[in-house]
């Protein structure tokens, strides 16, 4: 089969795996996972519950389970990167400054990704998935917020 050929599918979890695994080996450098970034970067915005935490997360891991959460954030905490307190999660001063580590790394993914992507086309890219994702029976809601990923 020609390679024009291929359906969407095949594109989409293609990319979607060939992401996953830059962004695992570069994380994987700075001693996180892709969740664990992710979870920084909800705490950027203040202090959260951890089911405040699962919810904003979800779009991204929809099989966030309670207890893996509380998992990776004890890791963090371990780490001096997240404190704890009152069933609450903030980032410490030390988590701000990894953060901002792991963002240009992120920020090299992105260009790699992009490289010879026009913003036009780009733009028009994410436009038609989030067409065809509502197409599919997705609802752009409140809880389907913007979470810091690709």
């Amino acid at each position: 089969m020609a390679t024009q050929e291929r359906p969407i599918g095949f594109w989409l979890k293609l990319v979607d795996q060939l992401v996953d695994e830059q962004f695992g080996a570069s994380f994987e450098e700075h001693g996180v996972t892709r969740l664990q970034w992710q979870m920084m970067n909800v705490l950027t915005s203040g202090p959260v519950t951890e089911k405040e935490l699962a919810d904003q997360l979800r779009p991204f891991f929809p099989p966030v389970e309670t207890g893996t959460s509380a998992e990776l954030i004890e890791e963090l905490a371990d780490s001096g990167w997240v404190e704890v307190n009152d069933g609450t999660y903030a980032l410490t001063d030390l988590g701000t400054r990894s953060l901002e580590n792991l963002r240009g790394a992120v920020e090299r993914i992105r260009e790699q990704l992009t490289s010879e992507v026009s913003e036009e086309e780009y733009a028009a890219l994410v436009t038609v998935l989030q067409r065809m994702a509502s197409n599919l029976g997705w609802e752009d809601r409140p809880d389907n917020q913007d979470t810091p990923g690709l």
